[in-house]
């Protein structure tokens, strides 16, 4: 049985390999970046809103306190008025009279300050509350601040992780002589390279069986399997023709031609059980249209 499909085999030389990879890595950064513009944008027009009904609060309160001073001071004027009645009233009469226009000039003059006093502790009510809804929109702006600096925090780091996990990825022979594309070891480079996004990546976690089942637009069936040696025996049918890959090892990268597709798909398992394999298929996003 042949080991590989027929179809075209163009060599892919690391030169052209690298290019789309670092230019793959830029779009990704590109999306981030104008996610975190668009996050920012959403914020600053919250906080645009949050001040302008602290300010409608505040516009407010101050009518409502216009509104009870006007009242307050008439109602000063009129007891005032009162008082001064009163006084001019005792000072025209004696006796008893004056004791009781006197005494009515005392009342007076305790309902004023009474009066005073109570509207001054609602003025000095309505400031605090207006000082507590300032403090409160400094609170959240900062809260908001906050967020921001934690948000391009993990951000930055989480780049640099992806940095750092993307130059640690290598590239091999495959099983066809091929030079492979980046290989992943483990779900942490395989995600790694599902950001660079310059294949289509597909898991799969297959037990041993008597029928194929189906891995992207591949199908695959696993024969045999040998924990102690990290070896496997897998039966491929693409474009309706069938290769059988016998004895691969793990973190190899099995490669086989797909018509349509310019280089050859990956297959690479990352572990071995007994009769069950885990790993993914890498497939070419670029394709041409069949003859």
């Amino acid at each position: 049985m042949n080991e590989t499909i027929p179809s075209a085999t163009p060599s892919a030389s690391r030169g052209s390999f690298h290019i789309p990879v670092l230019f793959g890595l830029v779009i990704a950064l590109v999306v981030a970046n104008v996610a975190l513009f668009v996050w920012l944008d959403n914020l600053k027009r919250e906080t645009a809103l949050m001040r302008e009904t602290l300010l409608a609060e505040v516009a407010k309160v101050r009518e409502t306190h216009t509104l009870s001073s006007a009242s307050s001071r008439q109602r000063l004027d009129e007891l005032r008025a009162e008082l001064e009645a009163a006084r001019a009233q005792a000072a025209s009469v004696a006796g008893q009279a004056k004791k009781d226009a006197l005494r009515h000039a005392e009342e007076i003059a305790r309902q004023l300050k009474e009066e005073q006093l109570r509207q001054q502790a609602q003025v000095s009510s309505q400031i605090n509350e207006v000082k507590e809804a300032a403090v409160a929109a400094n609170t959240k702006i900062a809260d908001v601040a906050s967020d921001v600096g934690n948000v391009r925090h993990e951000v930055a780091a989480t780049k640099s992780e992806l940095e750092k996990t993307i130059a640690e990825l290598k590239s091999v022979r495959g099983d066809l002589g091929v030079q492979s594309g980046l290989i992943a070891t483990n779900s942490k480079e395989l995600a790694a390279l599902k950001a660079l996004g310059d294949r289509n990546y597909y898991e799969f976690n297959l037990t041993k069986t008597k029928t194929h089942q189906k891995v992207g637009n591949v199908m695959v069936k696993l024969t045999k399997t040998d924990v102690k040696k990290n070896k496997y025996t897998i039966e491929l049918i693409a474009d309706d023709k069938k290769v059988e890959k016998k004895d691969k090892n793990i973190n190899e990268p099995v490669q086989f031609y797909v018509a349509g597709a310019r280089q050859p798909y990956e297959l690479v398992v990352n572990e071995v059980r007994k009769d069950q394999i885990v790993g993914y298929l890498a497939a070419p996003k670029v394709t041409v249209a069949r003859n």
